[in-house]
This record gives C-alpha cells, sequence and structure tokens, in this order.
C-alpha cells in the first residue's frame, strides 16, 4: 500500500488471514487495499467479514460504512454510521463519515449538523468538507445525490405509491396537452427526462414509439427498462445530458420540480430539439418568486419566469394550463402544463 501497490498489499494481507495470523487491524487494512486496488465487491465481502468478527467495535463498522458508501449503498452506510456512533459516541472519524454520507446523499443540512460535531482538528479534509455543504445548500436545484438518493429508495414501490397514494398523472396530463398543441402526431422520436419508471413511455406510446430515457437513479432506470419502451436508457443529469440528438418531442413529467433555474435545461432542451420540434413539462407554481424551494423540497416556478427563460432559449410557447400533477397530503397541488416549441 505504501508503494503504492494496492493489489500486492491485498494479496499479502488475505494470504496472512488466511493462515490465521491476521486480526482485526489486518483486516482493516485488507478493506483499504481492496478499495485502492478498485476491488469494491472484494472489499465489501471483506469488511462484512471484519464486521461480523467484531460486531461491537466502532473502527469495524466505520470501515463497513465507507466501502457502503463505494458501493453506492447509501441509506446502508448511514446506518452503519449511526450504529458506530451508538457503539463509541465520541469517535470524530464515525460522526464526519456520517456526515460524509448524508453529503453523498444530497442532504446538505443533515452533513452541516454532523460535521459542527466534530472537533476542527478531528479529522483531516474537515474544512473543505464543511465548504462543499454549504455550496450545495445554495444551489439554485436540488442535489444530483439527494434526487439518486431519494429515488432509488422510492423505486420498489414508486408506482403504486405515486398513483395510489399522491393521485399522479403528470404523463396524462402532458398527453391531454399534446392532443391540443400536435393533433395528429404519430411516430415521433422523443426523449424522456427524469423518466422515472416509464410511466410517460407509457402514456405517448401511440404517438412516440421510438423513445429514450434519462434518469439520475440507477434503481428507476432498472424499472423504465423492465418496460421494454425505451430505445435508449441513460443513468445522467439532465443539465449535463442535453448536448446532442434531434427530437420531434422532449418531454419532462414531473422532473423539473428539482430544479430551481431552469435555463440550463430549457436551452439544452433547444439545443436538441429538431425545427417544429415540442417541449411538454408541468411544473409546480409559484405565485411570487420566479422560483422557489417548496416545504417538501420540489422547486416553484412562476409562469412569468417559464415564459420569460423560454424566450431566451428562442422556444415559443405554445401552450399553457393551469393543472395539478399530484396530490400532497390529499390537497391537489397547483401547477402548469407547459408545451414550448422551436421555432422552424
Amino acid at each position: 500500500m505504501s508503494n503504492g501497490r494496492p493489489s500486492e498489499a491485498a494479496r499479502f494481507l488475505q494470504a496472512r488471514i488466511e493462515s490465521g495470523r491476521g486480526g482485526l487491524l489486518a483486516r482493516l487494512a485488507l478493506v483499504r487495499a481492496l478499495l485502492g486496488a478498485g476491488d469494491v465487491p472484494a472489499a465489501l465481502q471483506a469488511a462484512r467479514e471484519a464486521n461480523s468478527l467484531n460486531p461491537n467495535i466502532a473502527q469495524a463498522t466505520i470501515a463497513l460504512g465507507e466501502v457502503l458508501i463505494a458501493a453506492g449503498h447509501l441509506p446502508t452506510a448511514i446506518a452503519e454510521f449511526q450504529r458506530a456512533l451508538r457503539l463509541e459516541p465520541q469517535r470524530p472519524e464515525a460522526r464526519f463519515q456520517l456526515g460524509r454520507a448524508w453529503a453523498e446523499a444530497g442532504e446538505a443540512e443533515k452533513a452541516l449538523e454532523q460535521y459542527a460535531l466534530v472537533p476542527a482538528d478531528g479529522v483531516p479534509d474537515l474544512a473543505r468538507r464543511i465548504a462543499e455543504a454549504e455550496a450545495m445548500r445554495h444551489r439554485p436545484r436540488s442535489d444530483a445525490g439527494y434526487i439518486r438518493h431519494l429515488f432509488d429508495q422510492f423505486s420498489t414501490d414508486y408506482d403504486a405509491r405515486m398513483r395510489d397514494q399522491l393521485g399522479y398523472r403528470a404523463p396524462e396530463i402532458l398527453r391531454e396537452l399534446a392532443r391540443l398543441v400536435i393533433p395528429g402526431a404519430r411516430n415521433l422520436v422523443a426523449l424522456d427526462l427524469g423518466c422515472g419508471t416509464g410511466l410517460t413511455a407509457e402514456a405517448f406510446a401511440d404517438i412516440a414509439p421510438t423513445i429514450d430515457g434519462i434518469d439520475l437513479s440507477p434503481a428507476m432506470i432498472a424499472k423504465a427498462r423492465a418496460r421494454g419502451l425505451y430505445r435508449n436508457l441513460a443513468v445522467a443529469d439532465i443539465e449535463g445530458a442535453l448536448s446532442g440528438g434531434e427530437y420531434d418531442l422532449i418531454l419532462a413529467a414531473d422532473t423539473l420540480v428539482y430544479l430551481g433555474d431552469l435555463s440550463v435545461t430549457f436551452a439544452g432542451v433547444a439545443h436538441c430539439l429538431k425545427p417544429g420540434g415540442f417541449f411538454l413539462f408541468t411544473v409546480e407554481t409559484s405565485s411570487g418568486p420566479d422560483f422557489e424551494l417548496g416545504p417538501k423540497r420540489r422547486w416553484r416556478h412562476s409562469e412569468d419566469y417559464l415564459r420569460r427563460t423560454a424566450a431566451r432559449a428562442v422556444l415559443d410557447v405554445a401552450g399553457m394550463l393551469a393543472c395539478s400533477p399530484r396530490t400532497e397530503a390529499t390537497v391537489p397541488v397547483q401547477g402548469l402544463a407547459v408545451a414550448l416549441n422551436r421555432p422552424h
């Protein structure tokens, strides 16, 4: 490890452990070596073994949490760091790693709460991590980590939760809007932004048989793939993914509520649409500011802001309808269904 050869170190440590000469420190060193070698599955197995043999040692639990982060299992990692703090409440490393995990999940406030309890000299890199969390808190959009974490958690029962509990019908609202602004449309090539489990592709299957999808959540992309409706699917952030391609139709059902400033997205959409193409989306409405973060951490947008941002992207407003894409605590959420058109 010290000579920059983590794979060799891992083989040496593994042999030592198998010969019965390695205790907890050797097992934790093996975990670090495997991570350094980029073998996350093996590191996870080694960390679980170390934790199983030392269930009441905070150091082993922290190591398992770190590997779980590397493996993308954030909820489980957070639980492990919380368990480490129950075992050893004053351990700065456990507190710092819990903050780091919350930051990875896009939860800036929770990360800062944990960082504030870490002594200034207790953990290297603390100041940089605090600065990153502060910057995250003031971005004009929801953090990508938060969105991914949220929807990975919801993926198992997303459709039932949204349809039955929240009365979600944004895809159907956009399909009704399409009938008004592009009547008689057929055989469109479409792009579904924030595709989730594929409900929008299902609603548009009759007029957009060729459709691609983008979503931040790998678990949601897996659900969408199972529907068999998409040509291509990608795990990506829409602000960085709208860089090419020519589409007749771009859709965003209940997706822009995770973005405050829409200028980057509108510009990307304009670049991806064919001349004469349409961008259909839903938003929740703000009666005051251009955009504001609501109590459920969903962004709201004003009609005036949408019109001005569309104009700057050289997109014409082809239609705008008041709607309620979902309910919250049985109360209809006030929103807009919007159709923008790229001029010929």
